[in-house]
């Protein structure tokens, strides 16, 4: 098969069409998983951004006061009151992950299966360590300061629906992809990857390409993270 020659290829608005047009020259070669995974992913987009465009419609249009989040998520260390100290050591935590899952995928390419196995099991114990956070979270709002979804004592009573539905909606993603983290981690140290062995639940064999696709599913929770606590504990 002759190599693709990129300089006759249509320019512009047209070249766009063309590319599009003729799914081979836009998709071949791109695994049906990656695929699968970007389309879920959109999807969830779509989800998320209707939370928030929600989140942001409650917020403009209710009359009663809406919560200062320094006030509701502050924290108390060594006899100091700290706004946000939970919330910013929980980003720190999911973004870090995010770098050692990249990092997995680098070193499951270069089929250094020892390394990439080790930095799976880091990010699935750095998103563990997240989700406890989170729980400590909600059980401090729960049965300290007395939020409900409801109603709170903080100012407005949509507060508290929309706080519990979005950030538990993104803490099951982060719980799913923790428990495949640690599959990956389990398939990764016994060298499934590197043998193709099939898995438990399908006849298809796999291999590295499996830690890029679950590895985009984790940046992009991390990158909902990102909007959430931007939403929610800046705004």
């Amino acid at each position: 098969m002759s190599e693709l020659d990129i300089s006759k290829l249509p320019k512009g608005g047209k070249g766009f069409v063309h590319d599009f047009a003729a799914d081979q020259t836009t998709f071949k070669g791109v695994p049906w998983g990656k695929a699968m995974m970007w389309i879920f992913l959109l999807s969830d987009t779509f989800i998320f951004s209707c939370f928030l465009i929600s989140l942001m419609t409650a917020r403009a249009s209710t009359t009663a006061e809406w919560p200062y989040p320094s006030e509701v998520f502050g924290l108390t260390a060594f006899g100091v009151e700290v706004p946000l100290l939970l919330i910013a050591i929980m980003t720190f935590v999911l973004i870090t992950s995010s770098g050692t899952m990249a990092l997995a995928v680098k070193y499951g390419y270069e089929r250094n299966r020892k390394m990439c196995a080790w930095l799976i099991l880091a990010t699935a114990i750095g998103g563990l360590t997240f989700v406890g956070m989170q729980a400590f979270e909600w059980s401090k709002l729960i049965f300290h300061d007395g939020i409900r979804p409801w109603g709170n004592p903080f100012g407005a009573a949509q507060f508290g629906s929309f706080f519990f539905m979005i950030t538990g909606f993104h803490g099951t993603h982060v719980s799913i992809g923790v428990i495949f983290l640690f599959i990956f981690a389990r398939k990764t140290f016994r060298g499934d990857f590197d043998v193709g062995r099939r898995g438990h639940f399908t006849s298809m064999k796999s291999d590295y390409k499996a830690i890029e696709i679950l590895g985009l599913y984790w940046h992009f929770v991390d990158l909902v993270w990102v909007f959430i606590f931007a939403f929610f504990y800046l705004w």
